[in-house]
């Protein structure tokens, strides 16, 4: 299961780096700038102010933004990170200078909607880590889900939200929790619309077998695992998915020790839970008529485009733009041998922009 300390990618990554250095998350290659400076963040702004609410048995940590210059009511957007200990900004000790979500508020306030993020349970300054040697918890999954909801809360509560026009924003794993915020949120909430950037399209342990079966296979051809030991590996994996899906409890299984740190029997409960949801009956099951927009970067290393595609036919009347030359963060990504550059050095793409601004003026 999920604990504080690491999401199962996270895991994967971190148990492949002793003997297979690979990090599907780490940084990008792309055209160094000569001196290294960030890039130009996005949109105006807005005003930002600090939150907090309890969510899950916890306090937690937020960010609220307004539109410069709010008059009045403004819709308003809950946005939820991705996979892992991702704090509120969309930045996890992996990526440390993704910034993804605190890009899309940005981009949100240049549009006129105001926003939430939130430090997921496990990220943010003010979370302690355990100590280590000592025993890690599993989490209820479950957990993540109370604090989307009362997230949704805590945002629809801000005097200058409108709470008739709410929209979502789950990025990556967080389009799994958007997909449900309306089963999440009051009973008597209006259903929000929804915006999916770099969404999975596959069950879970689906997604997880494809990114081990790729980082294994690289990290065989660079010649730093043996062809028996990847064999080895992704055969385990995928003994250890079927014993998940049959409801066998994973402390029996005999599995290596690079896929022990994916699946663990502290992680188990968090696997089963998220693999139970499949996106596209999810899809299937929105309120008829809930707005969805789908945004997807066409150079996304953890979600394909078959990914994407199976969603979809989920999602009949769904809007979908694929971004040219965008990463899973939505930032610019060119491959340039020999030319490593940080996310904090490539820009955020500019298309993001229109397609939320096109999406939310017929939201509501």
């Amino acid at each position: 299961m999920f604990t504080p300390a690491s999401s199962p990618t996270a895991r994967l990554r971190a148990a492949l780096v002793g003997g297979v250095a690979v990090a599907l998350l780490s940084t990008a290659c792309a055209p160094a700038s000569e001196d290294g400076a960030s890039a130009e963040v996005p949109g105006v702004g807005g005003t930002e102010r600090e939150l907090a609410f309890e969510g899950g048995g916890h306090e937690v940590s937020a960010s609220f933004r307004t539109p410069e210059g709010v008059s009045g009511t403004v819709p308003g957007a809950l946005i939820i990170s991705g996979s892992g200990p991702t704090d509120r900004d969309g930045n996890s000790d992996m990526r440390p200078d993704a910034n993804t979500n605190w890009n899309l508020s940005r981009v949100l306030a240049d549009a006129g909607v105001a926003s939430l993020r939130y430090d997921k349970y496990g990220s943010g300054s003010g979370f302690v880590p355990p100590v280590p040697g000592s025993e890690v918890r599993s989490v209820d999954p479950r957990l993540f889900d109370e604090q989307v909801a009362a997230a949704y809360d805590e945002l629809v509560s801000q005097p200058e939200v409108d709470p008739e026009r709410v929209v979502v924003v789950g990025h990556s794993e967080g389009a799994l929790y958007a997909l449900r915020a309306h089963e999440l949120i009051d009973d008597g909430a209006p259903s929000p619309a929804l915006v999916l950037a770099a969404p999975p399209g596959t069950r879970y342990l689906d997604l997880l077998d494809r990114q081990l079966t790729e980082q294994v296979r690289v990290a065989e051809a660079l010649g730093q695992v043996e062809e028996g030991q990847a064999v080895q590996t992704l055969s385990d994996a995928r003994a250890a998915r079927a014993a998940l899906r049959a409801g066998r409890p994973l402390g029996s299984a005999d599995i290596d020790t690079v896929v022990q740190g994916v699946y663990s029997p502290r992680n188990e409960d968090f696997l089963a839970y998220m693999d139970s949801f499949d996106p596209v009956e999810l899809g299937e099951d929105l309120p008829e008529g809930t707005p969805v927009l789908v945004v997807w970067g066409e150079e996304d290393a953890q979600v394909s485009r078959e990914d994407v595609d199976r969603l979809m036919t989920g999602l009949e009347d769904a809007e979908r733009v694929d971004i040219p030359g965008a990463d899973h963060i939505l930032r610019r990504y060119e491959d340039q041998p020999g030319s490593t550059v940080l996310d904090s050095q490539r820009p955020f793409a500019e298309e993001v922009f229109p397609a939320l601004e096109e999406f939310l003026e017929t939201a509501w």
